[in-house]
């Protein structure tokens, strides 16, 4: 990943791409200085995207390069969910068989998940039963059941869940398949995202504008049931509220966060190169405390 200067201002527009708008006024640069200390000080390839529901503040770094997407992917897997419910293709209490079986993308050879390599288990043992489109959407984005991923993923269909993110302006986020397709991963065929495609949508989530008003609502809502909460959420005042998803794998460890402060804000940071995800869910609380205080 190519390095990149990090800049902060208020609403820079297409003729000043890396610094500050005319009249507007830059971020405490005692705060970018932080952060920037942060990252250097952790080794880390780090993606951040940050802009105040307002729009009148907004910080990037890197924002623009492409990281692994892991299971921020299932953020656009919901989105689709709830657009093609919208257009009445499908509905909620809709159900699906419980199977782990799947087709990948390299060569269309069968695979199967492991439940060891999933941080969500129960699943697996529903055999031959079935589960609601609506449970599946909430396994996917609290516990970030690989399993009921690849359920929808299969389901909704990978040309559909990248019109949808097409639609919503935010090309940095490629999806290509479901996941633990390690044939795929072996060929490089990987999902990929930028911070500012996360950012685009989240913030079209939490402005209402992601399928609609009702939908988006819902999703805040079981975004906000996350159990994971180790990253962004652990560098906020306790009861903040944050509706967020998170994505893991080795030495990748990345949080999206919608965050209801006094000032709300939309904040990704994704990080790449630390092996222990004590060390990058420490230096994502850190980056948060320091744009929380920033935004407020």
């Amino acid at each position: 990943m190519s390095s990149a200067c990090a800049f902060a201002q208020d609403r820079v527009g297409p003729s000043s791409p890396t610094g500050a708008a005319h009249g507007a006024t830059l971020v405490d640069q005692k705060t970018v200085a932080g952060i920037q200390t942060l990252i250097q000080n952790s080794g880390a390839d780090v993606g951040v995207a940050f802009r105040t529901f307002d729009g009148k503040t907004e910080w990037f770094l890197r924002a623009d390069d492409a990281f692994h997407a892991a299971s921020t992917m299932k953020v656009p897997v919901m989105i689709e969910l709830f657009h093609q419910v919208r257009e009445g293709q499908l509905k909620l209490d809709d159900t699906l068989p419980v199977k782990n079986e799947f087709h990948s993308l390299a060569d269309n050879s069968m695979f199967t998940l492991d439940p060891a390599d999933d941080s969500e288990t129960e699943l697996y043992k529903a055999g031959a039963q079935t589960r609601t489109l609506s449970q599946l959407c909430e396994l996917m984005i609290t516990a970030s059941s690989n399993l009921a991923t690849n359920l929808l993923v299969e389901k909704l269909g990978v040309e559909n869940i990248r019109a949808t993110v097409g639609a919503l302006h935010a090309d940095g986020m490629n999806v290509l398949r479901g996941v633990e397709d390690n044939k795929a991963y072996e060929k490089g065929m990987n999902n990929t995202t930028t911070a500012r495609a996360l950012l685009t949508l989240l913030e079209a989530i939490a402005k209402g504008r992601a399928v609609d008003a009702d939908s988006s609502r819902q999703m805040v809502e079981i975004l906000a049931r996350q159990k994971f909460n180790e990253g962004i959420p652990a560098g906020l005042p306790p009861g903040t509220r944050v509706a967020h998803k998170t994505g893991e794998l080795v030495k990748v460890h990345h949080d999206a966060a919608i965050v209801f402060a006094p000032r709300p804000f939309v904040l990704v940071i994704l990080v790449h190169g630390l092996a222990e995800s004590k060390d990058s869910a420490a230096l994502m609380a850190g980056i948060a405390r320091r744009m929380y205080q920033s935004a407020q």
